[in-house]
């Protein structure tokens, strides 16, 4: 009964939770902050409305939790990704383990005389405490380092490095946290480190890489089955829980009934079980799909259950100890991020900037030190509480120092103030009503308009502040270059005079290399001619049939070429971006929204599936989100 209350408490108090880490959004500060924020003010050391000891009796919440984190951290780890950069990634990976592992780890024992909880421990407790300790703050964050790359479009191969490194570093440390928790549970428990504690330690981690095939077999069969979305949810959260029912099951009964305790790292096999799933099935999209959904739910719980757990007396007492370990972690990285770049032939600016891309922590971190709290008794929460302490400070400063890092690497993808965008640019020759609704529908997507007319009375009977307009005296080359630039996607040629129509087209074609060139051109007479330049012919009696039979064959297609469908937008990109090149598109994880409709690769036109290949200069058909497209063109270019 005493669950049930607590339960209907601790929803009560995820609610306001939620709105809390909203605010800190608000005010710049991460949304799991708000939420440690909110659990620390409730329990025992604020509010007292959910007593501190209450995270025991909800502990069935964090391991729920803790499965989605771990099911997210493996279906992040897509191998296609990472394998043509993989040497240059595991020697990074390598030196920063090695060298922060060795620096936290003895930082560590040496605070451990004046840390308040561990001053009075023997010397094996305390070495056991520094190498969990000096493991969890290894853990780095790969979905804060996805959102800040995403926030600034950054793309290039020192943002490569950094996500790579990021999501390799997850995996590594979870097998190195099975592999200390073994080894400190030896030393808490003064089991001797044998022979056969070798093979016991290779037992657990075979156990674990096993299973975790099995649970990504089973989560592929049950996405593959028809059913609702809300039973598959259910499910794939059923399978979590059941994976850390399963662990302490085997924990329980080998340590009453076996002479040695056979302990499986669910985190291990959760997210074993999401990378088969991401890299080995077809289901990857719709776990995505669920993972997103129940995602916010999952951290909102997690990291509020978290900041009842925490100590405050603990906290406010290790400040001091917190900030030097912040600090000790930070020079670990320098020095560990330098020496993997050189190791790994890297430019000096990416040896001197990795480092600042690697201080972020959150879930995994935040995860595995209330792993330890349970596991390891002895040393509890204000362990746990220790730890947090700095992961929040890495947390809070980790995505500045992303940010600052990813400017100077020159990768970042923003437009500056004030200079237009080099991607989305139209001059449109003919001033009149059809071409000024082209050039006000294109503003509204996004496009830098020019208008240009040799018509003087056009341009100042038209003229509008809401569109760049110009006369031009004669269509020729030294004036078109003046309305033209390298950046220009399109030209669209509407004037009076067809002869300049066609001298437009020309130019645009032989002399600036638009990629783009489309006419409507006053008679039909010189169709030929425009397509000896490659341009698109728009004849409006034609075009006028073709609307009104699509309207009657195919309506929904009709809404979205109109866009009176305001939901979905139609866009076509050329595929600048070097590194999709031959990648099969089900291989490029583009938003699981958009939908690629058509592929033009010199002159022939391609219709796209899952395994279709796509090639630089290829011309790209898209249909999405509006809000997606961004991350599209980031993706594959413009």
């Amino acid at each position: 009964m005493e669950v049930v209350i607590y339960a209907i408490g601790f929803f009560v108090v995820c609610l306001a939770s939620h709105r809390v880490g909203t605010f800190f959004s608000y005010i710049r500060l991460p949304y799991i902050t708000g939420y440690l924020f909110t659990g620390a003010l409730v329990a025992s050391f604020g509010l007292d409305f959910i007593p501190t000891a209450a995270s025991t009796e909800l502990r069935f919440i964090d391991e729920l939790s803790l499965a989605v984190i771990a099911f997210v951290a493996g279906s992040e780890l897509f191998y296609k990704d990472l394998v043509s950069r993989l040497r240059a990634l595991l020697t990074t990976v390598g030196a920063i383990m090695v060298v922060a592992l060795l620096t936290l780890g003895v930082a560590l024992y040496a605070l451990t005389n004046v840390i308040s909880f561990t001053a009075g421990m023997p010397a094996f407790e305390r070495l056991a405490v520094a190498l969990l300790g000096a493991t969890v703050l290894l853990a780095l964050s790969p979905p804060s380092t996805i959102a800040v790359i995403k926030e600034l479009r950054a793309r290039g191969p020192f943002t490569r490095l950094i996500l790579g490194v990021t999501v390799i570093m997850d995996v590594a440390i979870i097998v190195l946290f099975a592999i200390n928790a073994s080894l400190s549970e030896a030393l808490l428990t003064g089991v001797g480190l044998n022979i056969g504690f070798v093979a016991l330690l290779l037992l657990d981690l075979g156990l674990a890489i096993g299973l975790g095939l099995l649970v990504g077999w089973i989560l592929g069969f049950v996405l593959g089955r028809r059913m609702n979305r809300l039973s598959k949810i259910a499910i794939v959260l059923l399978i979590g829980y059941g994976i850390y029912a399963l662990a302490g099951f085997v924990k329980a009964y080998t340590l009453a009934n076996w002479p040695f305790e056979v302990y499986i790292e669910p985190l291990l096999i959760a997210m074993i079980g999401g990378f088969w799933v991401t890299n080995f099935t077809a289901h990857r999209d719709e776990f995505a799909d669920i993972l997103h959904d129940i995602g916010p739910a999952v951290y909102v719980a997690f990291f509020t259950l978290t900041g009842i757990s925490l100590k405050l007396d603990v906290l406010l007492g290790t400040l001091g100890i917190a900030i030097v370990l912040f600090l000790v972690r930070g020079v670990a990285l320098l020095v560990g991020g330098f020496l993997g770049g050189v190791l790994a032939g890297e430019p000096a600016q990416t040896r001197r900037y990795a480092w600042m891309g690697f201080v972020t922590q959150a879930g995994i971190a935040l995860g595995l030190s209330r792993e330890v709290a349970v596991a390891f008794p002895s040393l509890g929460d204000a362990f746990a509480t220790l730890i947090i302490s700095v992961i929040v400070l890495n947390e809070i400063f980790g995505p500045l120092f992303l940010r600052v890092a990813l400017r100077r690497s020159g990768e970042v993808n923003l437009p500056e103030p004030g200079i237009r965008d080099q991607v989305r640019d139209v001059l449109i020759l003919g001033v009149e009503a059809q071409s000024l609704a082209l050039a006000r529908q294109l503003k509204s997507q996004g496009w830098q308009v020019r208008m240009a007319d040799t018509d003087a009375e056009h341009v100042r009977r038209l003229a509008t502040t809401d569109v760049e307009e110009h006369h031009i005296a004669v269509v020729d080359e030294a004036t078109l270059r003046k309305l033209v630039s390298p950046a220009t996607d399109a030209i669209v040629a509407m004037l009076e005079n067809d002869n300049d129509n066609l001298r437009a087209c020309q130019l645009g074609f032989e002399r600036f290399g638009v990629p783009r060139l489309i006419v409507r051109p006053n008679t039909m007479s010189m169709r030929e001619q425009f397509a000896s330049f490659g341009a698109l012919v728009v004849d409006p009696a034609t075009a006028m049939v073709s609307l009104l039979d699509q309207a009657v064959r195919a309506p929904q297609s009709l809404s979205l070429l109109l866009h009176t469908n305001s939901e979905y937008d139609v866009v076509q990109l050329t595929v600048t971006n070097p590194e999709v090149e031959g990648r099969l598109l089900r291989d490029l994880r583009l938003p699981n929204d958009v939908r690629l409709l058509e592929i033009v690769r010199d002159g022939q036109v391609i219709l796209p599936h899952g395994y279709s290949r796509l090639r630089r200069n290829d011309e790209v058909t898209v249909m999405g989100k509006p809000e997606q497209m961004q991350e599209v063109m980031l993706a594959l270019g413009y």
